[in-house]
């Protein structure tokens, strides 16, 4: 395996340890049904539980190829997996460069691809990555810290409409144009230098929370998906699917908003029924469905262990099986 190198963040050690609950990891392991010798991606490594959990039951000799766009998260990720040795390999990068990276890794054909597409604990805790208004950090929010945009960059160069429409767009904020002017505002002012001072922004709009959420949940959210365009970023794999998974192979994707889970269920409907013809047609001459359910409905974080993690409880997961 390939041995990672100590990351800084902004040239600053990290002092957060980079801790994350594997969502799902049961039912994700029944999902995937991993058996020995079978090859794997995790094409959202993290910390490595899910993948952990996947070597074990692919021993003795089955491989994973594991992806991710945070540095850190791979430096967590190549300890907790160095006893696997070569059956492992790790790589920097993001879901649109997955064909190139499992080339790199020399593998053509999986058995099981993974995406877990919540934001880690210590991406959300670790204050410096400035991913959380619940620890005051720099307006960051990059998921890959070599990438040139952060959310202070971004929002400097976007206009109030524009940053308006993110808000909309990806965080559903029904008072996106408020908040937006309310944001500007304070940046106009000099006022808007850290994610507490967003957070006030938001505040002052929306108000107090409700029902458990913090008021600038929605427009951390929008901001944070702009800044990695991570819908983007889903769409490109979900565009390349059902390759490269083998006749057989499953993918599992695990969602935690609805904006994502509807791309996944829409993309999903389509390889699994691919018939375009209007009603009434006597024959189709539509392609063949590439794949079938694993299971047709979503599932669900079972509520112990919502109670044992609080942030899994709107995780989701669906799962396709590639069938020609």
């Amino acid at each position: 395996m390939r041995v990672w190198p100590t990351w800084t963040f902004n040239g600053k050690d990290m002092d957060t340890p980079f801790d994350h609950k594997p969502v799902l990891l049961n039912s994700v392991l029944k999902l995937l049904n991993p058996t020995p010798g079978d090859v794997f991606c995790d094409a959202t490594l993290g910390g490595g539980g899910h993948a952990e959990q996947i070597l074990e039951m692919t021993a003795p000799d089955g491989r994973l190829v594991g992806i991710d766009r945070d540095s850190d998260a791979l430096e967590a990720a190549a300890k907790r997996l160095a006893r696997f040795g070569d059956r492992v390999s790790i790589h920097h990068g993001k879901f649109s460069d997955i064909e190139q990276l499992l080339d790199d890794a020399d593998v053509h054909s999986l058995n099981g691809l993974l995406l877990d597409l919540g934001v880690s604990s210590f991406q959300l805790d670790c204050a410096k990555r400035g991913f959380s208004f619940m620890n005051n950090g720099p307006l960051d929010m990059r998921m890959d810290s070599t990438a040139e945009e952060t959310a202070a960059t971004m929002l400097a160069r976007m206009s109030e409409d524009e940053l308006a429409d993110v808000i909309y767009k990806f965080g559903q904020e029904r008072l996106s144009r408020r908040v937006a002017r309310s944001i500007k505002r304070m940046e106009a002012e000099g006022h808007l230098n850290n994610t507490e001072d967003l957070a006030v922004a938001v505040k002052r709009v929306v108000g107090k929370s409700t029902k458990g959420h913090n008021p600038a949940t929605r427009t951390f959210q929008a901001i944070r998906i702009a800044v990695n365009n991570e819908l983007g970023e889903l769409e490109s794999l979900l565009n390349l699917l059902p390759e490269p998974l083998a006749i057989g192979g499953r993918v599992v994707i695990i969602t935690f908003h609805s904006l994502e889970d509807r791309m996944v269920k829409k993309r999903f409907s389509k390889l699994v029924d691919s018939c375009e013809c209007p009603h009434g047609m006597p024959v189709c001459r539509c392609p063949k469905p590439t794949a079938e359910y694993v299971t047709r409905r979503a599932v669900k974080v079972s509520n112990l262990e919502q109670q044992d993690n609080r942030r899994s409880r709107s995780a989701k997961a669906r799962s396709l099986r590639r069938i020609r």
